[in-house]
């Protein structure tokens, strides 16, 4: 099936016909059903003023206009004066007829014969000598009539009949009938287009988007969403669509950076792995320093390779939402304590200043323990990737009273060094999985995703501050079990009874 066959079938089955079938289709109908309704009230509108008329011609007056003037004069002359007097002949005729049945005299002026006359032998029959007609006279014109008995005592004078004919009121009918049809086709018409008009507005970009993400889907993360011409709903979807575009292509380009990093962080020790191990087996035990050398090459790079591991083994956790903690409780700044002990030797190792001022107070918490180790080792160990030799890291930590009672105190820890720092651009970033500030350092690039997944869990924060060619400083905040100085050891507060802090300093 072609583009254009495509689209023909999606404007009889689309968005077209729902609009269709719910909207004009609806509309029309109720229009139709008005229509109707307005005729058949204006059909019997006129009608009923044509019987009316005829209806309410008569009165007693009539009957004693020719009981008077039979007394001295014939039933034709007074049919005649009373014609003669007549005032309405321009809207009905009148016509006076005998007890035969035969018409006297006319208002047309023109003799009357062999008419149908059936109001009139029912007018003359029934109890209150009036009866009424509608029909077709001879000539095959709609008429409606009213016959009214005359009678002088016991006898019957005759009758009067007024006609009115329906030609004009039918003339007026058809044409309120086709005017309300020409204001239904102009209207049906109207609605038509205009609603074309509007849901092609509507088709047209959804058939674009479409496409875009079709594209997108297929692999082409170069597609885009040209601007809208309205700014409404579509309009913002648009910009949502280009949106999601960029940041896919942003995660595909981490993605693809993320696996040439990681495979290039596990093709260096397997490298160094596999080529001491060649030649242990190549000097065998002839030569025991180079042996032990050895050794400790390939359990530097099995380290190295098992941190890699870990770190993607914890993102697979974090992405598939696996990740647990085994609370006990900890002292965080114990924890941190264990670390810098740890960092030391590398910062005399790397020739980095290593600053170290906490306060001298137990930071008790619910957590676990090995997680909050992984943070600070992270976190130090980014410190220290990224400070050239000469540089400082600092890290010292505060603790925060609660600010209402019956909350927990706040431990906040600063690590900060005096790297190459971060751009405001990139900043934003570096939380991100797979994303590295800075390619040419060695890591997987997911660490600081762990880390903050970690610090969230424990319900802390982590805030990063940085500016390239300054440093970084990277912010911890966990909530701590309050504790009352009257709880703290004595021999904790012994040394430092003004400032509660420990420096250690390695240079």
């Amino acid at each position: 099936m072609n583009e254009q066959e495509t689209r023909k079938r999606l404007r009889l089955t689309g968005i077209y016909r729902r609009w269709f079938t719910s909207g004009p289709v609806l509309v029309m109908t109720i229009l139709f059903l008005v229509f109707v309704a307005v005729f058949i009230i204006g059909r019997y509108y006129y009608r009923s003023a044509a019987d009316n008329a005829v209806q309410n011609m008569y009165s007693n007056s009539v009957e004693r206009f020719f009981v008077s003037e039979t007394d001295n004069s014939s039933f034709e002359n007074a049919a005649i004066q009373y014609v003669d007097a007549f005032e309405d002949k321009d809207i009905m005729d009148v016509w006076v007829i005998d007890p035969s049945g035969h018409v006297v005299v006319s208002s047309s002026g023109f003799p009357v014969k062999d008419q149908s006359m059936p109001d009139f032998n029912e007018a003359m029959e029934n109890s209150t000598g009036t009866a009424n007609f509608h029909g077709r006279n001879i000539y095959g014109e709609s008429i409606t009539a009213t016959t009214h008995r005359l009678r002088k005592g016991d006898q019957n004078l005759g009758a009067v009949r007024y006609v009115v004919s329906l030609a004009q009121v039918n003339r007026q009918v058809a044409n309120v009938f086709f005017a309300l049809l020409i204001v239904l086709i102009a209207i049906g018409l109207i609605m038509l287009v205009s609603g074309i008009t509007f849901i092609d507005s509507i088709v047209q970009p959804i058939r674009q988007i479409n496409e875009v993400t079709k594209r997108i889907a297929g692999g082409d993360m170069s597609a885009r969403m040209e601007p809208q011409e309205y700014h409404d709903e579509i309009s913002e979807l648009s910009e949502n669509i280009n949106f999601m575009a960029d940041e896919l292509s942003s995660t595909d380009k981490m993605k693809n950076d993320f696996i040439s990093t990681v495979s290039h962080e596990m093709k260096t020790p397997l490298t160094a792995i596999k080529g001491w191990a060649e030649t242990m087996q190549t000097v065998g035990d002839s030569d025991p320093a180079l042996t032990k050398r050895g050794m400790e090459v390939i359990i530097d790079e099995a380290t190295r390779l098992t941190g890699v591991v870990e770190d993607l083994l914890d993102l697979s956790k974090i992405v598939n939402g696996r990740m647990t903690l085994r609370y006990e409780k900890i002292d965080i700044l114990a924890e941190l304590d264990d670390t810098i002990f740890v960092f030391k030797d590398r910062s005399m190792r790397e020739g980095i200043e290593l600053i170290y001022n906490v306060p001298h107070v137990p930071a008790p918490a619910e957590g676990d323990p090995n997680r909050i180790n992984q943070v600070f080792v992270n976190i130090l160990d980014n410190a220290f990737k990224y400070t050239e030799q000469g540089g400082k890291i600092t890290v010292f930590a505060e603790m925060l009273p609660p600010e209402t009672e019956g909350e927990k105190s706040t431990l906040r820890v600063f690590v900060e060094d005096t790297g190459c720092g971060i751009s405001k651009e990139e900043l934003p970033k570096v939380r991100k999985k797979f994303y590295k500030s800075n390619i040419s350092v060695r890591g997987s690039g997911i660490g600081l995703a762990v880390v903050d997944e970690i610090v969230k869990m424990h319900g802390g924060t982590m805030d990063i501050q940085s500016e390239v060619g300054v440093g970084t400083c990277v912010i911890l905040s966990f909530p701590v079990d309050t504790v009352p100085v009257e709880n703290v050891p004595l021999e904790s507060l012994a040394d430092v009874p003004e400032v509660e802090t420990e420096t250690t300093e390695v240079e």
